[in-house]
């Protein structure tokens, strides 16, 4: 079993985890450092690869590259554009008031890099109108001013007639987002302390569930109540809440529902929200009232799943080796397993909820990723009971230290814990309940 995540062990030690206020007497989170870090790493692959330049409309890999965020409702909207060039500062195009803020507020960048800029909004603007055309030709008029246009061009996502406009300016484009991931798989100190924060969040959030779980509320009441503690203490988004309860486990459905919940059930969650852009994916299944062997041996299974494989992560280790520890699709009522994806498997943990190292069954045997110090990323195993009434979700976040693995999940899950109102006969009464009397 992993221990406890402890940022006095990092290589670049963060003092107090948890507090989010800075002071002048001890150091915490250093946004500056998180900032000019995450920079230069940015610098150094473009630099080391053969793309002369990127063009990224991806929020988080806007983010990772600007240290800029302006709200979540931009996030599928895919208007704001970064030109990150070889040997040159960023150039970030934004809805015209926050380029403005930029250029008060985000003295990183030079002012004339915050500039204001316009798309076809998701294409509600028509193509004949030329956004598009005109977009693509500022581009590749910068990328020619500074000898760049006849190299590659890495472009994350993007829409076609974007994709398209930047061809026909001649433009050879290839995969930025892959370039992406790879230079954000290895988490710098403060991130790590930013990880660790956000998932020290759901650990209370979690509390707060245990105490409230009992028969006859709703799963929606559920994620209502983690959602408001989680923006009262400092969440920048509830990206998602899982709230599955009862014959709902098995198969598990990806989505709460308003359905009551009763005696007996098992009921888990998961808690998907940000801290400063870094994010957590963070299951935990409780009983509510009581527990029959069959949802503790689904629970014990899952559990198992998941010791054997954290006791293989450290690095020079391979995804391989944790994924061997996963059953089988064909084990747990699965034809294949493309069928059984995203019930046992890891995924890379950052700025969104969808970074490397991601293993699975699926591929991990055939093509095997190394596991590096300062990855991050959340294991997930799942069991149903043995009459598909239930079903037991575990989930931790683990980050790869120089001796193997430290946790960042820490509400428990050793067990199948039980909340809600407990009831007794008159001869199953604890012991300690008749002492005095």
């Amino acid at each position: 079993m992993a221990e406890n995540y402890s940022a006095a062990n990092r290589p670049t030690p963060i003092a107090s985890p948890g507090a989010a206020m800075g002071t002048d007497w001890e150091q915490r989170v250093d946004f500056a450092r998180l900032r000019t870090e995450r920079a230069a790493k940015v610098r150094a692959a473009l630099e080391q690869s053969d793309l002369g330049a990127l063009i990224l409309f991806d929020m988080n890999n806007i983010r990772y590259t600007t240290a800029t965020h302006i709200g979540n409702w931009a996030r599928d909207k895919l208007f704001r554009c970064v030109l990150v060039m070889r040997g040159q500062d960023p150039i970030l195009w934004d809805i015209g008031s926050a380029a403005r803020t930029h250029q008060k507020f985000a003295p990183w960048n030079a002012t004339e890099n915050w500039r204001a800029g316009i798309s076809s909004w998701r294409g509600s603007i028509p193509e004949e109108v030329g956004v598009e055309r005109g977009n693509a030709k500022r581009i590749a008029g910068i990328l020619r001013e500074h000898g760049l246009a006849g190299e590659p061009v890495g472009v994350d996502v993007v829409e076609l007639p974007v994709l398209r406009a930047l061809e026909r300016e001649g433009l050879h484009i290839e995969d930025g987002h892959g370039f992406m991931q790879d230079i954000r798989a290895i988490k710098t100190a403060d991130e790590v302390a930013l990880l660790d924060h956000a998932a020290a969040l759901v650990d209370g959030a979690y509390d707060e569930l245990y105490r409230y779980l009992r028969a006859g509320i709703r799963e929606n009441s559920c994620v209502a109540l983690v959602s408001r503690y989680l923006y009262e203490n400092g969440s920048e988004e509830v990206e998602a809440i899982n709230s599955i309860s009862g014959e709902r486990c098995s198969p598990h459905p990806h989505v709460f529902s308003d359905r009551l919940i009763r005696p007996g059930d098992t009921a888990y969650f998961d808690i998907i929200h940000s801290f400063n852009g870094y994010r957590t994916c963070y299951y935990r299944t409780l009983n509510v009232g009581s527990a029959n062997s069959r949802q503790r041996e689904a629970y014990r299974r899952a559990r198992e799943f998941m010791d054997n494989a954290i006791a293989e992560i450290r690095p020079g280790a391979t995804s391989a080796d944790v994924v061997r520890h996963f059953p089988a699709a064909e084990e747990f009522g699965f034809a294949d397993e493309e069928e059984a994806f995203g019930l046992q498997y890891c995924h890379g943990l950052g700025l969104s909820n969808w970074e490397r190292p991601l293993m699975s069954r699926y591929h991990s045997f055939e093509h095997p990723v190394e596991l590096k110090e300062g990855m991050v990323f959340a294991i997930e195993t799942y069991w149903p009971t043995a009459d598909g009434s239930a079903a037991a979700r575990i989930e931790e976040e683990v980050v790869v230290t120089p001796g193997g693995c430290e946790l960042l999940t820490r509400f428990p899950a050793d067990q199948l814990y039980v909340a809600g109102t407990r009831l007794f006969t008159g001869v199953e009464l604890p012991a300690h309940a008749g002492e005095g009397a």
